[in-house]
């Protein structure tokens, strides 16, 4: 019987999974992610037509924009436990039920207030999806793949936010502002919230056909069906990698929650903390600073609401391709070098935008860029060429391998709760960082480059090849 050797193991030609399925399961999973980036920047292309036409503060605007990562916080936080006793398949639809009322409900919106409290619903939505996506796709691939396929988790991230961008793009092309009456005399803006309910409903019908976790399967006693889920999308001999699923979970008690991200002494064990500073750091170089305030952003500097749109679905594009990299590089290079090569580029963009806007004149509050303004457009697409190919999709796939069987959801669910909150401050600090200057902000974010490239250097361990079982 032929034999195909990966990484110093033999596994027998029957013993392999079909590519083409488990890549079709993780895409389903994958599909969190979509709705997660359509979600969040779905609102981008909407913002100032909201808060025109609600005659919003600039408090109320800006927390209408930002509820939605505090109700990401919360997702996230109760969508480990609620995977632990339900499964990830569960939390899956509940997200997709989440998406979909969002939709209705903003899009129906008759005040600000209410638009907020939708936003919060869909917000939590958008956090479960968050935990579940990475530790489903993690559980169900083959460690030869995890890479790639944990990879596919911000590559649908970012196919969400340029969907999100084109279809606001267009539906401001077909009214001619967001704020113009569209189909059925309602508001262009309202059809942008309205749209993401395709997506949500295809979500939940595709969760249905997919199998559940192998790990999960194992840990509820289910062996039979984690065999037949390790032996079509894992491969291998399923009965060595189903007592050693079990050995892993050795001595984790049921519905134990957050105590068993503890150790011994007391305190959360290094790894988790690892996990929530790679998230922190992801957010605090500014990132989404790009995708929530790049139309005002570009408005301010210039450019028509159409063309600053135009740029914003540039850049996405720019995400995407540099997303297709990474998932090329991942499993090749690992995932420590990608990250430090990330950091380091996206210091030196940000260090030229926090000069470009920092010895810019401002008059009436509008920083004059001139001729140095495709400057500043360059350089935030070079940060987006960095991010994309290195801290958009590694941290994603790291969340998902780094932890152990026993702590694998609780952890995700931590560490992703963390990096909304992380969202959370610099999107709502941003605005009053550029009103005392863009320059500062900018700055910022560059300190934070830096100090992630140290993180990186001194405590994230590289985890390419190995199986999850050998994750301490």
């Amino acid at each position: 019987m032929a034999t195909v050797s990966d990484g110093g193991t033999q596994q027998t030609g029957e013993g392999m999974p079909h590519v083409g399925r488990v890549i079709l399961v993780t895409g389903t999973a994958a599909l969190g992610g979509f709705l997660f980036g359509y979600d969040t920047a779905v609102i981008n292309g909407a913002v100032k037509a909201v808060g025109d036409f609600f005659h919003a503060s600039a408090f109320m605007l800006g927390l209408a924009v930002a509820i939605a990562l505090i109700g990401a916080a919360i997702g996230a936080w109760f969508a480990g436990g609620l995977a632990d006793r339900f499964g990830r398949i569960p939390v899956m639809l509940v997200a997709a039920a989440m998406f979909l009322v969002s939709a209705l409900g903003s899009g129906f919106a008759f005040t600000i207030y209410d638009l907020a409290f939708w936003r919060l619903i869909g917000g939590a939505g958008v956090g479960a999806a968050s935990v579940i996506a990475p530790a489903y796709i993690a559980e169900i691939s083959p460690a030869r793949l995890r890479g790639r396929l944990g990879s596919l988790q911000q590559f649908a991230i970012v196919i969400g936010i340029f969907a999100s961008l084109l279809v606001d793009y267009a539906l401001v092309l077909g009214s001619g502002s967001a704020a113009a009456p569209l189909w059925f005399g309602l508001e262009t803006w309202r059809w942008m919230f309205f749209s993401l309910g395709v997506p949500a409903l295809l979500y939940g019908g595709m969760a249905l056909t997919i199998p559940e976790s192998p790990r999960y399967l194992v840990a509820k006693q289910q062996l039979g069906k984690a065999g037949e889920v390790l032996r079509r999308y894992v491969g291998g001999n399923t009965e060595a990698k189903i007592a050693e699923i079990g050995r892993s979970l050795e001595g984790k008690q049921q519905h134990a929650g957050f105590s068993v991200l503890r150790k011994a002494g007391g305190g959360l064990m290094p790894i988790v903390w690892v996990g929530i500073l790679l998230s922190v750091f992801q957010q605090f170089t500014g990132i989404n600073v790009i995708f929530y305030y790049s139309n005002v952003l570009w408005q301010a500097v210039g450019f028509t609401e159409q063309d600053a749109m135009f740029t914003s679905v540039i850049t996405s594009v720019t995400n995407i391709l540099t997303t297709i990299i990474a998932i090329a590089l991942v499993d090749r290079v690992g995932r420590k070098p990608l990250l430090l090569v990330g950091a380091a580029g996206q210091g030196l963009c940000l260090l030229i935008m926090a000069i470009t806007f920092g010895i810019a004149p401002v008059v009436d509050g509008v920083p004059q860029l001139g001729g140095s303004g495709i400057v500043a457009v360059l350089a935030a697409n070079l940060y987006v060429v960095f991010f994309g190919c290195s801290w958009g999709p590694v941290v994603w796939v790291m969340l998902g391998e780094m932890f152990n069987n026993k702590i694998r959801a609780m952890a995700l669910a931590v560490a992703a709760s963390a990096q909304w909150v992380a969202n959370f401050v610099v999107s709502t600090t941003f605005p009053p960082l550029s009103s005392v200057g863009l320059g500062l902000a900018y700055g910022i974010y560059t300190l934070f480059a830096v100090l992630a490239t140290l993180f990186v250097i001194r405590f994230v361990q590289e985890t390419k090849g190995k199986e999850l079982e050998e994750m301490v």
